[in-house]
């Protein structure tokens, strides 16, 4: 679990209560199920209508991958590609399918993979890039429904409130009760303004960041693979994809076993 996008959520909520509270407002006050369920009802049923089925159903995994803490292994895998080159140049591309074969990663099993069937460096770059613009779509997609939640929210919530005001208007014959009723029709307003600024705003945000992460990641494989196909020195290797990592965070990390050879 990502533990920082739940404490940005949960500091964002007690901000907004805390300063509420701290005005000398009342907890009670914000707590207006009618509100709630025009918000976050209408936003539901607006995202819905927006996107099919097939984008819906890949909310859960949307989730998860924004709140589930991903492993910063870059340079490990900066390292195992220097010493796969090592290896390809001192027993040939053949040897590499044993270092791989049972290899957590499925992007970098399968490009070595090619290269140990030989398959020509130009087709090799073509299939991996188009299986890098799959994911990225894939996440561009989870982002998307969370900022389309997040652009119908605070409209909604402008609905709730006009829905509030309407009543209060209707109810003109007893004054005493107008400053009440307006608060609790401005309640629709802060709810769909809150929501989309604290909940789905931030979550479309923490996808695209994670999402560039993970694309880096395959690019670095991507250009990894190549070397290794084409022979390059492992130093070399080291020094092309040391690139995709800022130098100042770069260090030799431990290497598995099966990836502990050393360049010639």
């Amino acid at each position: 679990m990502e533990i920082t996008t739940i404490i940005g959520i949960l500091a964002g909520l007690a901000a907004l209560v805390g300063g509420f509270l701290w005005e000398g407002g009342r907890i009670n006050g914000l707590m207006q199920g009618a509100a709630a369920l025009i918000v976050f009802g209408g936003t539901f049923a607006a995202v819905v209508i927006s996107f099919p089925l097939t984008r819906l159903k890949t909310i859960p995994k949307a989730l998860r991958f924004a709140f589930t803490r991903q492993p910063d292994n870059t340079e490990q895998l900066i390292e195992e590609m220097v010493n796969m080159a090592t290896s390809a140049r001192r027993s040939g591309v053949l040897s590499l399918e044993r270092l791989v074969q049972d290899h957590p990663n499925s992007f970098l099993r399968e490009g070595i993979q090619m290269v140990v069937d030989g398959t020509d460096d130009t087709l090799l770059r073509q299939i991996m890039e188009l299986e890098i613009d799959a994911v990225e779509q894939k996440h561009e997609g989870y982002a998307k429904i969370f900022e389309s939640a997040g652009g119908y929210a605070p409209t909604m919530g402008i609905i709730g409130t006009v829905m509030g005001l309407i009543h209060v208007l209707g109810s003109l014959s007893e004054p005493t009760d107008l400053g009440p009723s307006i608060a609790v029709a401005f309640t629709a307003t802060l709810y769909g303004v809150a929501s989309a600024n604290i909940i789905f705003l931030p979550i479309a945000s923490k996808i695209k960041s994670r999402s560039a992460d993970e694309i880096q990641n395959m690019e670095l494989l991507l250009e990894g693979i190549l070397a290794v196909q084409n022979g390059e020195h492992p130093n070399l290797v080291r020094k092309k994809l040391i690139s995709f990592t800022p130098a100042e965070r770069y260090h030799v990390p431990a290497v598995k076993e099966g990836f502990n050879e050393t360049a010639d």
